[in-house]
């Protein structure tokens, strides 16, 4: 009698999501007949039809729901029994705390920790966000095994003299703006384009750095002084005004909202720093290098 495979119920599952045999074949890498082969078998061993055959592809009868529902179960198990194991396996297993500022939490950092994870799942990873000067008094404190930092223009000259630092990228601040802006089809703006403009600013406690306007305007007008990035960028996607961005925070920007680059200015862009103590740990320094490897271009 046929029975379950791993790799049956796998092909099953990509066909059933894809709604087609060729399609499913491209996406799993296999001859069309080696997908009509495997369905064949799950079909033999369910003693049901799977899959309904029509001009528009294929639909799952009422026996494949129900190998589909325990498949994707089973499938799911299988793949967390690897990771546990897995686990087992790499000697970089134990506890990992990571601070960043806002910014950087964005997007770079959290795809750093989905990379670290694949990569040594047996490390507990804790995560908080906090402004830079925060940061780095956890981690003088030992409260932090990695910092990631904004240095930079308009930024303070943090002392990092008894840290270790690493550069995981260097980029440059952008204009964002409402896609129904008067300025939103620009390719690239000046200076001069920005100085009617209101703007969006953040607001923290005294001494933490802040994006305010943009940095080489003489007099700017602020329109709105708000904490967090989701209401500035809330703020920008209803048109209420302007609001500066890193260019590392672009992946993480919501509709509604673009970017346009700024000419003819002499601010030089900031830098996204990962910063442990001088000796960090294996695990710490497994971080960083995925830090590096996400920001790669």
């Amino acid at each position: 009698m046929t029975e379950f495979t791993l790799v049956g119920l796998r092909v099953v599952q990509q066909v059933a999501v894809s709604g087609s045999f060729t399609q499913a074949a491209e996406l799993l890498g296999y001859t069309q007949s080696a997908v009509s082969r495997q369905v064949a078998a799950m079909e033999a061993a369910a003693g049901a039809p799977i899959f309904e055959r029509g001009r528009r592809g294929v639909k799952l009868t009422a026996a494949g729901e129900v190998l589909i529902r325990r498949a994707t179960s089973i499938l799911a198990d299988v793949t967390a029994t690897g990771q546990e194991l897995a686990g087992l396996r790499d000697r970089l297993a134990g506890r990992l705390t990571v601070g960043s500022f806002p910014a950087a939490a964005m997007a770079l950092v959290p795809r750093a920790l989905a990379r670290l994870r694949a990569t040594h799942p047996g490390l507990a990873v804790q995560f908080v966000e906090a402004s830079t000067p925060a940061l780095l008094r956890q981690l003088r404190a030992k409260r932090l095994d990695v910092a990631v930092i904004g240095v930079g223009h308009g930024l303070p000259d943090y002392d990092l003299a008894d840290l270790h630092r690493t550069t995981v990228r260097s980029g440059s601040l952008l204009v964002a703006v409402g896609e129904q802006h008067r300025l939103a089809d620009r390719r690239e703006l000046t200076v001069a384009d920005l100085e009617d403009e209101p703007w969006i600013v953040g607001a923290g406690a005294a001494g933490e750095p802040q994006f305010g306007a943009w940095p080489t305007l003489s007099e700017p007008t602020v329109a709105h002084s708000t904490r967090n990035w989701s209401t500035r960028l809330g703020l920008v996607a209803a048109g209420l005004g302007l609001t500066v961005v890193p260019d590392l925070a672009v992946p993480a920007l919501p509709g509604g909202v673009r970017t346009i680059p700024v000419t003819g200015s002499r601010q030089s862009g900031r830098a996204t720093v990962a910063v442990t103590r001088v000796q960090p740990s294996a695990r710490a320094r497994a971080l960083v290098s995925a830090l590096r490897d996400e920001a790669a271009p």
